[in-house]
């Protein structure tokens, strides 16, 4: 790997230039930066370029090595959402936030299984797909309502709150899932094994919150006060990769459940803005970039068949309705008027950086197959597109005076 390190680093470079430009274009095209990232992935993979097959990078290790980077970037970019958790933006829209972030993982979760076990026959397989589409990415729907000037309407405060549920609940059921049950195959152990992997997840989470909320804000202040360079961002940095590996060497969960942790104790601490903005650009100018062409290069369109692209429509189809029913209703009965409650569940549609995630996860850890990946790719795809034009649309003229009697 030593007597390769030039054509490694221009491949980086090759990969960042790509995705840049793919998100310049689409930016320009008034769509989502992520799609650009997303398509540059999939021209220089395996489903058009193959940019692995080019003899200058067909060495061996270097896909491997572009996908850690790209680990090390989803990894950030959970620590960074911990970060953005604002309790009191939850708690200004709480009841409603509570029964659209709960409905919105519950339906997406029993719809996704009920959808993708007849094509697998295989529950674990089908439970995950379910798991994929019960996440959610609100980064763009609140990127919307920003431009409409709708974000602190009840609607858009209410969207905030339910995606906080959303994202805790859902890394919550991936714990359990990825904590007993082996890829390919049933619970591992038997009863016994189930009883002793909930009681490791159990007490790993207590301890790590514990660990996050009362010793890294502490932490945070004394380093701050100390006269080395950078003291505060080495701190932020060794808490989310030491939490997201311990959560999975340890805890036996997922490693971005540990980073999430690591955000939010952080989080609690008043320089929590100034971490978020200082980590932004390692994350967003090398690594994030990385993991999104990364999902593009592990996508083979090649493998789709007849039967992968029923597949697909259907995941579409279900990711789109239950988040907009599960969430929708879940918003209603919370107190929210059906207009704007139907706002909240077309919020609430695109999955975002967070369906790739635990795509991605999926497909490594082998609970996915290379056609089902694809497939979830093309829903994260779908999703993303479709979720500002609705949720303009929800916010149309004729909705303008319903919009006021909600605010007074």
């Amino acid at each position: 790997m030593e007597t390769h390190i030039p054509a490694f680093v221009l491949l980086l470079a090759l990969l960042i230039v790509a995705a840049k430009a793919g998100a310049w274009l689409s930016l320009r095209l008034h769509q989502p930066a992520i799609l650009g990232e997303l398509i540059a992935g999939l021209i220089l993979g395996p489903s058009l370029l193959n940019v692995f097959s080019w003899p200058i990078f067909h060495h061996q290790g270097f896909q491997e090595m572009v996908l850690v980077f790209g680990e090390l970037g989803v990894i950030l970019l959970m620590g960074m959402a911990g970060l953005e958790i604002e309790l009191e933006e939850f708690l200004k829209a709480r009841r409603v936030a509570l029964l659209a972030g709960t409905a919105g993982v519950v339906m997406p979760l029993l719809l996704g299984t009920l959808v993708a076990y007849p094509f697998h026959r295989d529950l674990p397989t089908s439970i995950y797909v379910g798991l994929v589409l019960s996440a959610t990415s609100v980064s763009i729907s609140a990127q919307t309502l920003l431009e409409l000037g709708r974000l602190r309407s009840p609607e858009g405060i209410a969207l905030l709150g339910a995606a906080v549920v959303d994202d805790i609940l859902a890394l919550l059921a991936l714990a359990v899932f990825t904590g007993v049950v082996n890829p390919g195959g049933g619970a591992g152990g038997g009863v016994g094994g189930l009883a002793i992997a909930i009681v490791r997840m159990t007490l790993f989470l207590i301890l790590a919150f514990l660990l996050a909320r009362a010793v890294l804000p502490r932490m945070a202040t004394w380093v701050q006060n100390q006269p080395v360079s950078e003291g505060l961002m080495a701190l932020a940095f060794v808490a989310i990769l030491a939490l997201a590996g311990a959560a999975e060497e340890l805890g036996g969960l997922a490693a971005i459940t540990g980073a999430f942790l690591a955000g939010l104790g952080l989080g609690n601490h008043p320089a929590r803005h100034t971490v978020f903005e200082r980590l932004r650009p390692a994350a967003y100018g090398f690594f994030v970039p990385l993991f999104l062409v990364g999902v593009g290069l592990r996508a083979d369109l090649r493998t789709m068949s007849l039967e992968g692209a029923v597949f697909t429509l259907l995941l579409i189809a279900v990711a789109i309705l239950s988040k907009l029913i599960g969430c929708g209703v879940g918003a209603w009965l919370g107190g929210f008027r059906p207009l704007q409650a139907w706002r909240v569940g077309l919020g609430m549609i695109s999955r975002g950086e967070v369906g790739l995630i635990l795509a991605s996860l999926g497909l490594s850890a082998g609970f996915l197959q290379p056609y089902e990946f694809v497939a979830v790719v093309a829903m994260v795809v779908a999703t993303t597109l479709i979720t500002p034009i609705l949720l303009r649309w929800s916010f149309g003229p004729r909705s303008l005076q319903e919009l006021h009697a909600a605010r007074e």
